[in-house]
């Protein structure tokens, strides 16, 4: 049974349609930030966030610490996605797609050589290109069909 859905939230652009999608199923929320990324927005009773002061990682060690077996994390990053992966319920990209222990280490070692080829190359691109409203339609629909298993999956559990 899912109980809460764990955001590594500094830059992830599906954090409203998370809310959203939450809401609907009455999942609570909790967010993790740096005090970077502060903001004033008012979210709904559902969601919590956990403003973490520290260094580079200290964002991912919060989450870390904090995550359960009946949890959903969403991150892009592939480092924590595999710390949390044997500790979560289900591991998610914000771009839909599902981590597990057989694409993770692909994943992992396919940006290590984007790495070395960047620092080999000393070419750095302009960053990630901007989120669409496909990707997020994507993302939506992935959480959305995790959601509707868990729930299908707790109702064949109580009826056996």
């Amino acid at each position: 049974m899912i109980t809460r859905i764990l955001v590594d939230g500094d830059a992830c652009p599906v954090v409203d349609t998370i809310v959203e999608v939450s809401a609907q199923v009455a999942i609570s929320v909790l967010l993790f930030r740096s005090y970077d990324h502060f903001t004033y927005k008012m979210y709904p009773e559902h969601v919590h966030i956990k403003y973490i002061d520290g260094g580079r990682d200290a964002v991912d060690f919060a989450l870390l610490h904090e995550v359960q077996h009946t949890d959903i994390v969403v991150t892009q990053d592939y480092g924590l996605a595999s710390l949390v992966l044997n500790k979560a319920t289900t591991v998610l990209h914000h771009t839909g797609y599902q981590y597990t222990t057989q694409n993770i280490e692909q994943l992992l070692l396919q940006r290590f050589y984007n790495q070395q080829e960047r620092q080999a190359t000393k070419r750095y691109g302009k960053g990630p290109k901007p989120f669409t409203h496909a990707q997020r339609q994507t993302f939506k629909a992935s959480l959305l069909q995790i959601l509707k298993q868990q729930t299908l999956d707790k109702s064949a559990h109580h009826d056996t």
